[in-house]
């Protein structure tokens, strides 16, 4: 691919454009995070005050990576090696952001991708009843080729177990669908060559389609499930016990996304087309029976949501063409949802319409987010966001894949657009960036698989197959 089709505003003195504002060089930008979450990412991200002080009184905000070896050898910091922050520092700033090398093209859209939690797998479901594992430290070898089971429209979710043993992957049904990944079998067609054991998360003998699942994700010791589901209800399913252990009615309408908080997998994160976020604690839901609190500011339905993972802080993809950040200090417990007419008072369907104009530069009255980041766009399909890597960024950045074909990735603390990847012809649903190398991989509706790199070869990658259009029911 070449320069002029990538936005590659990195590196030192890097700008861009969306986001909460414009950097202004070495001083604070206008749009600057003033909130503990900015001090926690430079203390995660930022090198030694020794060599990021340029002159007495001042600091940079960047440091070359030569200052920083020379600092090491001089042992600056007394320790004589980098500090976890410093590695970040300068690893932060090596974006995944050329290429891209396509990885493999199917017949259908794709809908998820994910890395597993070591990088060593890669996850990518698709419309057509498709998930493939691929063995990423073997040059991308197919290790797993899964033939989903009782598919009802498209593969809406899949996640690996935190030991890479297990797979499960959702539908528009109540059933979710758990496979052993392990197997020396490379084909795995559901009840055939492999047993593909079905979930009920069914509290009752409706139809098979009563509902279905939107997102679907393990808990850190994977022992339980947390699933968002059509019919306005989170639920936990006890894998141990091979048992639905909790049913929520969280919403007053569709919940897309959900996620475990922390490691302690005691709160839960979900966000609805209700336009609320809402935090729920499992100590204290018994005996209350309600959220613990409630986060508003979107003026439109939630599509994904993740967590920082310190049980603090999550960001949140809107339909409303925004990411926000979150903190859960902030939330209130007497929200009803309601928006003020004046603020949504138009017929929109993110599905088949664009985003009214107009919209855009509205701000919800009561809005709690701590920032909001603006550039990508959120339509047709349920778009997902995410921090960063821990490991080689801090947590540095979010990013996104997006409806107008492209990887968006934004600058946490300054709301800079750093850098916009593009390659693919359709919405790009899902992106992975990998926990340990600056590698990311974007998956598309235009069927394919693309991995974006730092360094990459410099070639520029075939184009995207052509794909048959036709008609299709937007989730």
């Amino acid at each position: 691919m070449t320069r002029s089709r990538k936005d590659r505003n990195i590196g030192d003195g890097g700008r861009g454009s969306g986001g909460l504002g414009t950097s202004q060089g070495d001083n604070v930008p206008s749009g600057y995070l003033d909130h503990d979450i900015a001090q926690l990412t430079k203390l995660r991200s930022g090198p030694n005050e020794f060599l990021s002080r340029a002159i007495p009184g001042k600091s940079k905000v960047l440091v070359s990576p030569v200052k920083m070896l020379l600092g090491r050898e001089g042992n600056y910091s007394g320790r004589g090696r980098f500090s976890s922050a410093d590695n970040c520092h300068v690893l932060s700033r090596y974006l995944p952001v050329n290429g891209p090398r396509k990885i493999d093209t199917m017949q259908s859209c794709a809908y998820v991708s994910q890395f597993s939690e070591d990088g060593s797998l890669f996850v990518a479901a698709y419309q057509e009843s498709e998930i493939r594992i691929y063995n990423v430290d073997n040059g991308w070898k197919v290790q797993k080729d899964i033939r989903a089971k009782s598919l009802r429209w498209t593969i809406t979710d899949a996640s690996l177990s935190p030991d890479q043993r297990l797979l499960v992957y959702s539908s528009m049904s109540p059933v979710v669908h758990i496979v052993n990944v392990t197997s020396a079998a490379t084909e795995s067609h559901a009840n055939i060559t492999e047993i593909h054991e079905g979930l009920d998360f069914a509290v009752d003998d409706d139809s098979e389609y009563s509902f279905g699942i939107f997102s679907v994700k393990f808990s850190t010791d994977g022992r339980e499930l947390v699933a968002a589901s059509s019919d306005d209800a989170i639920y936990v399913y006890d894998l141990q016990e091979n048992r639905l252990a909790l049913r929520i009615p969280s919403h007053k309408s569709h919940v897309n996304a959900v996620c475990f908080a922390d490691e302690s997998c005691n709160v839960i994160y979900s966000g609805s087309d209700d336009t609320l976020c809402k935090v729920w604690d499992r100590r204290c839901f018994v005996t209350k029976g309600e959220a613990a609190g409630v986060l508003n500011g979107h003026l439109e339905g939630i599509t994904f949501i993740d967590s920082r993972g310190d049980g603090r802080y999550f960001i949140s993809n809107g339909k409303d063409q925004a990411i926000k950040l979150w903190d859960i200090r902030k939330m209130s417990s007497n929200i009803t949802g309601s928006i003020p007419v004046q603020y949504r008072n138009y017929d929109w369907d993110y599905r088949l319409m664009e985003y009214p104009t107009h919209a855009r530069n509205l701000v919800h009255p009561n809005d709690q987010s701590l920032a909001t980041y603006k550039g990508h766009s959120v339509l047709r399909t349920l778009i997902r966001c995410y921090f960063s890597p821990v490991y080689s960024t801090g947590q540095k950045y979010i990013y996104t894949g997006s409806s107008d074909n492209s990887v968006y990735i934004y600058d946490l603390v300054s709301g800079t657009q750093v850098a916009k990847l593009d390659y693919h012809e359709d919405p790009v649903r899902d992106c992975s960036w990998h926990p340990f190398y600056p590698i990311l991989v974007s998956s598309s509706w235009d069927c394919t698989i693309a991995q974006w790199e730092f360094p990459g070869s410099g070639q520029p990658p075939p184009p995207p197959r052509p794909t048959r259009r036709r008609w299709r029911q937007y989730l």
